[in-house]
């Protein structure tokens, strides 16, 4: 799998630029990935903020994650601005089925491929090897465009994660 996706980042972006990333339940399709993309173009090129167009930028990466991001040096982004963002989103799990919103679940690289795992079993992965702790792991808080190119795909150990994963073995 090929996790280079920065070169897609647009550089004329400042690192400060805001960042949303929504992560999908499964693998769009081709034909709903052109779809998406066709959708995520058109809302960045109208996004605006009280009548003042927002430097913005979406991108679906992986065929699972969408990344919206505001370079607010240009434009703040109002609440207004960041419900119609929302909006977007919602549009996208309606017409394709899918959920944008789920925070509990937790994506990672496993065999060379995006694979989802709740975060109520992430200690039952680390302990029976599914995950170990040099497993990339999608961290989709980050709020920058400089998190994004720097801390979004990141080894379990580099990651909040670390912190819930108990690395004793427990006595059988």
């Amino acid at each position: 799998m090929n996790l280079e996706y920065k070169y897609l980042l647009q550089g004329n972006f400042h690192p400060t630029s805001r960042v949303w990333v929504y992560q999908c339940n499964r693998l769009f399709s081709m034909g709903e990935a052109l779809e998406i993309e066709e959708m995520l173009n058109d809302f960045a090129a109208q996004w605006q903020s009280h009548g003042v167009p927002v430097k913005g930028a979406a991108h679906l990466f992986f065929g699972q994650f969408i990344i919206l991001m505001a370079d607010e040096t240009a434009t703040g982004v109002s609440g207004c601005s960041t419900d119609s963002s929302v909006r977007l989103i919602k549009d996208i799990e309606q017409r394709f089925t899918v959920n944008m919103f789920d925070r509990t679940t937790l994506a990672f690289v496993v065999k060379d491929k995006v694979q989802l795992l709740p975060l109520s079993q992430l200690q039952y992965a680390f302990d029976n090897q599914f995950i170990n702790s040099d497993t990339l792991y999608f961290n989709n808080l980050v709020q920058t465009k400089e998190e994004l190119e720097n801390n979004w795909i990141v080894p379990v150990h580099k990651s909040w994660l670390a912190k819930k994963i108990s690395t004793e073995k427990t006595a059988s």
